[in-house]
């Protein structure tokens, strides 16, 4: 990971990017050449949509389900408890979800 980065995607199935430090809206070159524009500042931890996630749709991160669209949200858009519902998984339910489980 490159200093100048300022979101990371962290699994390939995400459909969210993670700030890495506070952000302002705009658009902010990624990791793999492309940009994005931010919509809204959004500081360290917080989501952005990589792309549009429609309404009723998984968010995704870390591979994972996180929680569920309540609207269509636009890539660039702030991710967070105004437009997810939370898909909270215990976390020994976590391999099943995944398809990660010994049967």
């Amino acid at each position: 990971m490159k200093q100048t980065e300022k979101l990371i995607c962290l699994h390939d199935a995400d459909n969210v990017l993670v700030a890495l430090g506070a952000v302002e809206p705009g658009v902010v070159d990624l990791a793999n050449g492309e940009q994005i524009t931010l919509t809204t500042a959004v500081t360290l931890g917080h989501k952005v949509a990589l792309m549009p996630i429609p309404s009723g749709a998984l968010v995704v991160k870390y591979g994972m389900p996180i929680g569920i669209a309540t609207k269509d949200i636009a890539a660039g858009e702030h991710v967070h408890v105004h437009n997810i519902a939370s898909r909270y998984t215990a976390t020994h339910y976590r391999d099943d979800d995944a398809g990660l489980n010994n049967d």
